[in-house]
């Protein structure tokens, strides 16, 4: 099977930055103070828990040889009231960490989603969309068990340890030597294990990236999959990433349970010799242990393994969050190309002119788009760009509203340097339509009023008017308040065109910007929409690119772009007369027309 982008893994890190986890350690630091109340209230629990073998050395020792039923019954008392006060401490304790672990999970998931809002277009030009979301979703959602439970259970069992070694030393030294021998073997399994088992989980993840982008993006494009047949072939590219993915988790978590095995069969052979030795002592003949020690330091030894049990498991969540969090730092990282230099201004209304004062600009080093542009667009003009497919014109218009940084040169609005403003208060000035004319889920009303959350509902229907829109809105079941899915999967491309159009004109800016904002309607609303466009562009500096050139005829100035320069520029009619590129384009269309 050829490969495909998805098969293609992210670089793993060799050796994990201990960075990342005081990183995390800044998110759990809001909540210090709760955690550690329930750290006290945790280890009073185990403290008095501690003190129940305790109590059946004496009933086995003193009072059943006694016959002291009081005393029997006082230490029954004990251990239910010690079982009762444990139970309501639990309870506290899940309630609490429940809550701290989902503000920290909702403090990390807002973090990494406003700086995705943030990024650059170039972030997401070179990533699948899946691979972002499995960030956002699936790798937070990970950190929950571990930041709920996981840190708290660990101080405690660290504690608890130190706990039950000390009763054990007071019930019997002998004993504890022989319990803490099994350690060493421990910490040999620990060894042996962490550098692969925190490889295994990095791999998991990448695999699982690779699945979720793969879903994503087929999701998307379903219609032209079974436009074109191809669900064979894509069943055969996910069965595969799907295989990669069990595949990968399978030797994760191999690793994961080696550890539990290996603390049970520990715990059973250092049982085993305690026992044997234990009977032995009893049965000597200076009788140096009694049965009341062995049954209360047996009970000891369950409760000693117990939270190094748990802590193995901790470990294990550990080093598969580490996998987790390495990419979600690496998100949260990822230099914000495109943002307000040190000391911005703000940017003062604008009037509309707009210049251009030899700019270059490449997507990759050493292949440059567009190489020394020049010129100036005067205040309340329209300009329009043509030329071929990837010849630079749409990103000319995204350098205007600073979506990428030009590699040299200066783009000026009104005079001003646009990169010495704040990219809020360039951005909020200006409408954009951009050729994907995206339609976010929910109503109409909402969709067109993105562009101006103040707007009313009669600013919404007269922009709405003005581009043609109102008619067909008005007869869908609901109207304005017609719900539609996620990329206006119920509308027409010409209908959410429309609509985009209706939202960027909302916005009453000073700059507008069309990128082939009619590309998807037909001719004869085109005609008409062209009516209501000669009168919005009046009072605007407005830049449009289109292909079709009958859109354009009335522009102010039209300048064909190729081979990363402006070839020519001017009127329609000065452009024809010079029979150069624009003439050539122009009869190309004229007799595929006719």
């Amino acid at each position: 099977m050829a490969r495909n982008r998805y098969d293609m893994d992210e670089i793993l890190e060799d050796s994990f930055d201990i960075n990342q986890l005081k990183r995390l350690g800044g998110y759990i630091s809001p909540y210090k103070n709760k955690m550690a109340g329930v750290i006290v209230l945790m280890l009073s629990s185990s403290a008095l828990t501690m003190m129940v073998p305790l109590f059946f050395q004496r009933i086995m020792d003193v009072y059943i040889p006694d016959k002291d039923m009081k005393k029997i019954a006082l230490m029954a008392a004990l251990t239910f009231a010690v079982s009762v006060y444990s139970a309501i401490a639990m309870r506290f304790k899940i309630k609490t960490m429940s809550i701290i672990g989902q503000n920290i999970i909702h403090a990390i998931r807002t973090d990494i989603f406003n700086h995705l809002q943030e990024l650059p277009f170039s972030y997401y030009d070179d990533r699948p969309h899946g691979k972002i979301q499995v960030r956002v979703v699936n790798y937070v959602n990970s950190l929950s068990d571990l930041l709920s439970n996981g840190i708290v259970n660990t101080i405690t069992d660290l504690c608890n340890l130190f706990f039950i070694i000390l009763f054990m030393l007071i019930c019997d030294p002998r004993l504890t030597v022989v319990c803490l021998c099994g350690l060493p073997l421990l910490a040999c399994v620990i060894v042996f294990i962490k550098r692969r088992q925190r490889r295994a989980w990095q791999i998991q993840s990448n695999k699982q990236s690779n699945l979720n982008a793969y879903i994503a993006e087929s999701i998307n494009g379903i219609r032209v999959t079974q436009s074109f047949v191809r669900e064979n072939e894509n069943n055969d590219i996910f069965n595969n990433l799907s295989g990669n993915y069990r595949k990968a988790w399978m030797r994760a978590v191999k690793f994961n349970f080696i550890m539990g095995p290996s603390v049970d069969l520990i715990s059973a052979i250092t049982t085993s010799f305690i026992y044997v030795l234990g009977i032995r002592w009893i049965l000597a003949p200076d009788a140096t242990l009694t049965v009341g020690v062995l049954i209360a330091f047996t009970s000891y030894i369950g409760r000693f393994w117990a939270p190094i049990n748990t802590l193995a498991g901790f470990y294990n969540s550990l080093l598969t969050a580490i996998s987790y969090l390495e990419r979600i730092f690496e998100t949260i990282d990822e230099p914000v190309l495109v943002k307000d230099a040190e000391g911005a201004g703000v940017m003062p209304p604008i009037r509309g002119e707009v210049e251009f004062r030899n700019v270059c600009f490449s997507y990759e080093t050493g292949h440059r788009i567009l190489d020394d542009i020049n010129f100036t667009a005067k205040e309340g003009e329209t300009y329009a760009f043509v030329g071929p497919t990837g010849a630079g014109k749409s990103t000319i218009v995204n350098l205007i509203s600073r979506f990428y940084n030009v590699d040299s040169g200066q783009i000026l609005i009104d005079g001003i340097d646009i990169s010495t403003v704040t990219i809020h208060s360039l951005r909020t000035q200006m409408g954009v339509m951009m050729q994907d004319s995206f339609i976010f889920s929910g109503t109409i009303m909402d969709n067109i009023r993105y562009g101006n959350r103040e707007a009313t509902d009669e600013q919404v229907i007269r922009a709405a008017k003005t581009v043609c829109a109102h008619e067909f809105i008005s007869q869908m079941e609901n109207g304005y308040y017609t719900e539609v899915n996620e990329r206006g999967s119920r509308l027409s491309a010409g209908q959410r065109q429309l609509i985009s159009f209706a939202r960027a004109l909302l916005a009453d800016p000073k700059i507008l910007i069309l990128d082939e904002a009619t590309s998807s309607i037909d001719t004869e609303t085109e005609i008409l929409l062209q009516k209501g466009l000669n009168e919005l562009l009046k009072g605007r500096t407005s830049f449009i690119i289109a292909h079709r050139l009958s859109t354009i005829k009335n522009a102010d100035c039209i300048m064909y772009v190729d081979q990363g320069g402006i070839l020519e520029r001017g009127t329609h009619e000065e452009l024809l007369a010079r029979r150069g590129p624009y003439y050539e384009l122009y009869v190309s269309q004229y007799d595929f027309l006719t």
